[in-house]
């Protein structure tokens, strides 16, 4: 009787820890999700035609959708400049938060975008102002040359 007795308190205070830890466990992964969110954005032809410009929509005229600037990364995973700029692109995407945007299109996977925009060799970045006409740079750049066009062409700071 007493095994019994035992057994029943060890799974009553058993169940009454369980949900704690359930709920501690699932703020601790909602945590680590935000921080492991990538700050650079993955798109296709489709979430760029959402979020960037319709341009089936809108051939003639460029109107770009977001909230604020944007750079958009045509890149390859085979590119070594590309490998080379990624990380600087990342750590940017994570200065900036909040006042730009940064995406990537996969210029293997999405041809057509790529046709689209005339990439020829990559990395190409779209720099893309709230307002007003992006403009293309080939080529890694460097973190100093990104942060000046960011500030300046993108988030309109002077010097």
């Amino acid at each position: 009787m007493k095994k019994v007795v035992w057994a029943f308190v060890a799974m009553l205070s058993l169940s009454m820890t369980m949900p704690a830890c359930a709920q501690n466990a699932e703020k601790k992964t909602t945590a680590e999700k935000a921080e492991n969110t990538p700050a650079v954005v993955n798109l296709t032809q489709a979430e760029f035609l959402k979020k960037v410009a319709d341009y089936k929509k809108n051939p003639n005229e460029w109107i770009y959708l977001g909230s604020v600037p944007a750079i958009v990364d045509f890149y390859a995973d085979w590119c070594g400049p590309c490998k080379q700029i990624a990380p600087v692109l990342e750590q940017l995407a994570k200065d900036y938060k909040g006042k730009i945007v940064i995406y990537k299109v996969n210029t293997d996977k999405e041809q057509e975008l790529a046709r689209t925009f005339g990439i020829r060799s990559i990395p190409s970045l779209l720099f893309v102002p709230k307002d007003g006409k992006p403009q293309m740079a080939m080529g890694a750049l460097p973190r100093e040359e990104l942060k000046k066009m960011i500030d300046t062409f993108l988030l309109g700071k002077k010097k």
